[in-house]
């Protein structure tokens, strides 16, 4: 029952894809590299993720209902780090040990710290200094239902590559992704295709967007995976998807609660400066 996407089957090539398929290198067992709960591949459809770096690729098992099959991109460092730690902690265990942990994403320069619910926002940058995205997780409601959400607000003006003028396009740039202009706080946003958030062990690794020659890139992914609530888990594993809000700089800020963080986002639409698009969910 396992599953073998075409970007990871282009990935490792049909051969072996087919003995994956055939059960020659597939384990019967495993430990989910999303959720970290056993799993069994006679039993329950099972998704193939392969972690790939710069000159390292790891592939791991994950419940199909956790995550999709996929390539997920990372720092090699890392990579070769989580290949280390594994073997080290399989000296003397069972060949049919479960899949690697989600290996941290690459640090790109957008990320920055984050947590439920407040984030801890980046300092603003300097000028001519690049702007830094700060991320906020919490729950948001759409009417009376709280939606897992992320707030992203950027430290200064975000430009078009070559622009260096200082205004700020970070909401038009995410317009022309396919984000929408946020009028109503309550109605939840159309689903933005190609784009997810990836959440695996309880922790926000990374937004992925459509790569160019296919499959998904980082667009924003954490220094270190950043961990959600218990509530924002549960909201997002349920509704499969997660609504992500941009703001532009200084628009939100740090709040201390929920319900001020949606205060200061109603405030952000009243004036038109909130965009937003419904993420489908990598993970749990």
């Amino acid at each position: 029952m396992l599953d073998v996407s075409d970007e990871v089957r282009s990935e490792i090539g049909d051969d072996e894809a087919d003995r994956l398929l055939g059960g020659a290198h597939a384990p019967d067992s495993y430990e989910c590299t999303s959720c970290r709960t056993p799993g069994d591949s006679l039993q329950e459809p099972t998704s193939t993720v392969l972690f790939v770096g710069e000159e390292t690729a790891v592939l791991a098992f994950a419940h199909a209902r956790c995550i999709p099959s996929q390539v997920v991109p990372v720092a090699e460092e890392q990579l070769v780090g989580a290949v280390r730690s594994i073997s080290q902690a399989q000296v003397g265990a069972p060949a049919a040990a479960g899949g690697p942990a989600v290996p941290p994403p690459a640090p790109a320069a957008s990320a920055a710290l984050a947590g439920p619910p407040t984030g801890a926002p980046a300092q603003p940058s300097a000028p001519g200094q690049a702007a830094i995205l700060g991320i906020t997780c919490g729950l948001v409601l759409h009417g009376e239902t709280g939606h897992a959400s992320l707030v992203v607000e950027p430290t200064g003006p975000v430009g078009r590559p070559g622009n260096t003028s200082g205004t700020d396009e970070f909401l038009d740039l995410l317009q022309d992704a396919g984000f929408q202009l946020v009028t109503d706080l309550d109605k939840t946003p159309d689903q933005l295709p190609g784009w997810s958030v990836l959440v695996a062990m309880g922790k926000l690794h990374a937004i992925l967007q459509p790569a160019a020659a296919g499959g998904s890139t980082g667009w924003w992914q954490a220094h270190q995976p950043l961990q959600v609530t218990e509530a924002w888990r549960i909201a997002a594993s349920q509704m499969a998807e997660v609504t992500m809000y941009a703001v532009p700089a200084g628009m939100v800020g740090r709040q201390p609660r929920e319900d001020l963080l949606r205060q200061a986002l109603e405030r952000a639409v009243a004036l038109g400066q909130v965009v937003a698009a419904s993420l489908p969910l990598a993970g749990t």
